[in-house]
């Protein structure tokens, strides 16, 4: 056999092999950053979760606050309305923004009933309150470290589809455009430096 017929065969099956391996290398990283984004629904489930119990311990001692603490609920269901909808993997940009916005509302209504608690120190004297707001700030943890690598997930397939040559066949492999990162309200305060003046 001659080396030209040689070439003529290995070079189609080498370019073949390669276009194979980025279609599994979009299909990876696709995986891990969906993956990724199961392990912030399954901490925020888990805070959606305790809520209820938090805003039951706290009725006991707030009947003067019930605004505040429908507030809190209605947020929570509309959080968790939208996480359930987000469900299979449906985590595009229009998602994710609606679900940051619910965060953030939860957020909002949840600062509010903190600092409403403070009129009232038997209930943060409570046990069941200590106990539900170490949880909650245990799973607020958990959140932002399944968030930080939700978003890692996110630059890398990114950063792997935008590159050369993937760019040109990711469309036509079904990944016609870049994912979404996860950015909720909090995390662009965390980002800007305090200002310090004398």
């Amino acid at each position: 056999m001659e080396v030209s017929t040689i070439i003529f065969w290995l070079l189609p099956l080498g370019l073949v092999i390669y276009i194979v391996t980025i279609y599994n290398s979009l299909v990876t990283l696709k995986n891990r950053y969906l993956n990724a984004f199961s392990q912030i629904e399954v901490q925020l489930k888990r805070r959606y979760d305790l809520i209820p119990n938090l805003v039951e311990t706290a009725k006991a001692y707030m009947a003067h606050e019930r605004e505040t603490l429908d507030a809190v609920i209605s947020a929570r269901n509309d959080a968790a309305a939208i996480l359930k909808a987000m469900a299979n993997g449906n985590v595009g940009s229009s998602e994710l923004g609606k679900l940051a916005a619910a965060e953030g509302s939860l957020q909002g209504a949840l600062g509010k009933l903190n600092v409403t608690m403070e009129a009232y120190p038997d209930l943060k004297a409570n046990e069941n309150m200590l106990q539900l707001s170490e949880e909650i700030t245990t799973t607020e943890n958990r959140v932002a470290f399944a968030r930080q690598g939700f978003n890692d997930a996110v630059m890398a397939y990114n950063t792997y589809r935008q590159s050369f040559p993937p760019v040109f066949f990711a469309a036509k492999f079904g990944h016609p455009e870049n994912a979404t990162l996860l950015e909720f309200e909090d995390s662009a305060q965390i980002q800007t430096p305090p200002k310090v003046s004398f």
